[in-house]
């Protein structure tokens, strides 16, 4: 199937084949022909499927075909971090440079000086963080009485995250007649909860099963003391030649160790965590998207939104309390049919997350014994 077999109008398709997309994914193949029809959307896809574009074609050829004079906002984006939401706004500039679309992005941790000069020109579609989202709805800049799209993106992590107040407050003032897109990685009682509370008669899409991770992405796990893990990265690094990868941490001060002690070993390396400023964040991101930063060491909340192309390797440096955690992380590897490796670091008292992780993904993980701090 091709993008134009799913009645996309020619400068959503003449956009698409400027960035090289010609067939659609799974997740766009079942979700575009019905968000084009009207309907609402329960989707599970983690990410790297494709779920931006399933959602943001459908909206800009909705908003394409619907003249209007009206500067108020039509489509709504909610997303869990800045990374996502300026990975979004970006889709929206790149699938609707053709069209005569205004979006914009607004988020916090940053000025809300450019963010109202542009929400003051008008614009039609807006992604945002929900915490940004309130304070400049509060402060009378942002209103949401004209929403037609409302896209709730990453549900999963929003809970996590604890923005559920934030988003009942956010719903409370959209239109009740409107389109609802909602994806999730995961499935839980709470995600079906909210999803319930937002969807009409919404039709159901999921491109995988739950928590599974891609066939092509190679695993091992190293079982190593945890006093010897960066010792350990360092020896992975340098060993197998690692010209990049994406390490995992679980707590924010754990990742500027990890950074330090690599670049002290002349290795380029960069911390991304929510202390970090964003302009820090986005600094950090790009050099490494550029390859001009060889690791980047984050944590699982600083990398929801983190996209990057032909990345070949993953590294839990430590392993997640959370199985499915484990399952995001590796997807960032392995893409688009692409081979990847997710390598994983297991101390004693994380044997037990491996033992979760083992049983959700129903997969074998191989083990690499010959290393010199192998505890087996």
């Amino acid at each position: 199937m091709t993008f134009s077999e799913l009645r996309l109008i020619q400068p959503l398709l003449e956009a698409l084949h400027t960035q090289n997309y010609s067939t659609p994914t799974p997740i766009q193949m079942q979700s575009i022909p019905h968000l084009l029809d009207g309907k609402d959307i329960f989707g599970c896809a983690q990410t790297g499927t494709g779920k931006t574009a399933a959602f943001a074609l459908p909206i800009l050829q909705h908003l394409a075909n619907t003249a209007s004079d009206s500067k108020g906002i039509q489509a709504l984006v909610l997303a869990p971090t800045r990374e996502l939401a300026l990975q979004i706004e970006k889709s929206f500039s790149n699938y609707g440079k053709l069209l005569n679309i205004p979006h914009t992005v607004v988020f916090g941790g940053v000025s809300q000086h450019h963010q109202t000069i542009a929400l003051q020109k008008g614009v039609k579609v807006l992604v945002a963080t929900p915490g940004r989202l309130l304070d400049l709805m509060q402060q009378g800049f942002i209103r949401l009485d004209q929403v037609k799209y409302f896209v709730l993106d990453e549900a999963d992590r929003m809970l996590d995250m604890g923005f559920i107040n934030d988003i009942r407050k956010i719903i409370a003032k959209l239109p009740q007649n409107r389109q609802t897109i909602f994806f999730s990685a995961t499935v839980s009682p709470e995600i079906m909860s909210l999803a319930n509370t937002l969807l009409k008669n919404p039709v159901k899409v999921s491109v995988t099963p739950v928590a599974t991770p891609a066939e092509t992405v190679h695993q091992s796990i190293f079982y190593v003391q945890k006093e010897d893990k960066r010792s350990l990265l360092k020896h992975v690094i340098k060993s197998q030649e690692i010209e990049h990868a994406l390490v995992f941490t679980r707590t924010k001060r754990g990742a500027d160790r990890v950074a330090k002690e690599l670049n002290k070993n002349g290795i380029k390396a960069e911390s991304i965590h929510g202390d970090k400023s964003q302009n820090a964040r986005v600094r950090a991101l790009n050099g490494f998207k550029e390859r001009k930063i060889n690791i980047l060491v984050a944590t699982d909340i600083a990398a929801r939104g983190i996209d990057v192309d032909k990345l070949s390797h993953v590294i839990n440096y430590e392993i997640p309390e959370q199985a499915e955690t484990y399952v995001h992380r590796i997807g960032r590897t392995g893409r688009a049919g692409a081979n990847g490796i997710a390598l994983s670091f297991c101390a004693n008292d994380e044997m037990d997350y491996l033992k979760d992780i083992r049983k959700l993904i129903q997969k074998n993980i191989d083990v690499v014994d010959h290393h010199p701090y192998s505890t087996k």
